[in-house]
């Protein structure tokens, strides 16, 4: 019963990530349609790169704490970069570059998404697999 719980927790707290990057994604797509000026964009995406940014911290610290190696060190260069980002402060969007870094900030967006999308499936996987074995 234990590892259902580990494995519902892991699966929200991906979902949770997976619902940031999204929020992010439509922001930059609507900045690009012209939906919403590059202030508003750019204030919405920096008020969601840090809660994610800890939540990523949290969901690595987790996997360590509870023995899942594999899926530790399968959430560790996602981390490492949060980190690397946040040493050199280059996670924030920048209001006056917005539109010069708009595709590099979606491709990131989508490298992302793509990566939390292979642990969600993972963390489905073994949830599933958790709740068969009992």
């Amino acid at each position: 019963m234990g590892t259902l719980w580990l494995w519902l927790f892991s699966f929200f707290f991906i979902l949770g990530l997976l619902c940031t990057i999204g929020f992010q994604l439509i922001c930059l797509v609507d900045l690009e349609s012209d939906y919403i000026n590059p202030y508003d964009s750019a204030s919405r995406i920096n008020s969601s790169v840090l809660p994610e940014f800890i939540a990523q911290g949290l969901l690595c610290l987790f996997f360590l704490l509870t023995g899942n190696w594999v899926m530790f060190l399968s959430s560790l260069p996602y981390l490492c970069y949060n980190v690397r980002l946040y040493v050199k402060q280059q996670h924030l969007v920048d209001v006056t570059e917005i539109y010069n870094q708009l595709r590099w900030e979606k491709k990131l967006r989508f490298l992302k998404l793509a990566y939390l999308l292979f642990l969600f499936f993972i963390s489905l996987f073994w949830m599933i697999w958790s709740i068969a074995d009992e």
